[in-house]
């Protein structure tokens, strides 16, 4: 089979899903993709121009006979999206009515004790909607984000770096990967805050607490 180059927007189970497998596992854990693990491991970041082997799909065959009605059923992994919410000060938005609106399906629910919002969608979901009601009037105007899912790249990006300040409520403009006057002024706001060296730089420790305060396990 040949290999899949990561495009903008993939995770692993819409590759899979494009695939043919109904688990993204069967594509991860391919011992092919060894140095890909390497690479991310968190299987839920990957990033665009990443490269996997697709593995060939085994086929199982049925020995009844032809007269025989035989029922078959995919064992279908779930696909499920998580928002965690929370307040400028680190605090997290709990038991806050939201609805999320994917493919043309509305869902409502209310935010976990961890500001917590999952949701199952299809495993090939790019684009979604979340309006979260603060004050738990839903006649009134909520707070709406425009969710892109999988499109947050790994840390060891400028680009990831860029999008986990943005969601960090340190806004450093357009996610393009330029460390420019914005970026490093976002920066130097979050490593303040945390504590860290106030240099406006990405680097290693800065990354690792982006990625500590952000990426849900």
């Amino acid at each position: 089979m040949p290999t899949y180059i990561v495009q903008d927007g993939d995770c692993l189970a819409s590759i899979a899903k494009q695939a043919g497998f109904a688990d993204w596992h069967t594509i991860y854990d391919d011992s092919h993709n060894a140095d890909f693990r390497k690479l991310r491991p968190d299987p839920n970041v990957i990033c665009p121009g990443d490269q996997l082997f697709i593995p060939d799909k085994d086929v199982k065959t049925d020995s009844k006979g032809t007269d025989t009605a035989s029922t078959f059923q995919l064992a279908a992994k779930k696909t499920f999206l998580k928002v965690r919410l929370k307040d400028e000060k680190g605090a997290a938005f709990s038991g806050k009515k939201f609805s999320l609106k994917i493919g043309g399906k509305v869902t409502e629910g209310v935010t976990g004790a961890d500001g917590l919002v999952q949701q199952e969608i299809a495993a090939d979901t790019r684009t979604g909607q979340l309006t979260v009601f603060l004050d738990d009037d839903t006649t009134k105007p909520g707070f709406i984000w425009d969710l892109k899912v999988g499109g947050l790249d790994p840390v060891d990006t400028d680009k990831g770096v860029q999008a986990r300040l943005n969601n960090l409520g340190f806004f450093c403009g357009t996610v393009d990967g330029v460390i420019g006057p914005k970026t490093k002024a976002a920066l130097s706001g979050f490593q303040s805050k945390n504590g860290l060296t106030v240099s406006g730089d990405a680097d290693s420790a800065t990354r690792d607490k982006l990625r500590q305060l952000h990426d849900l396990p």
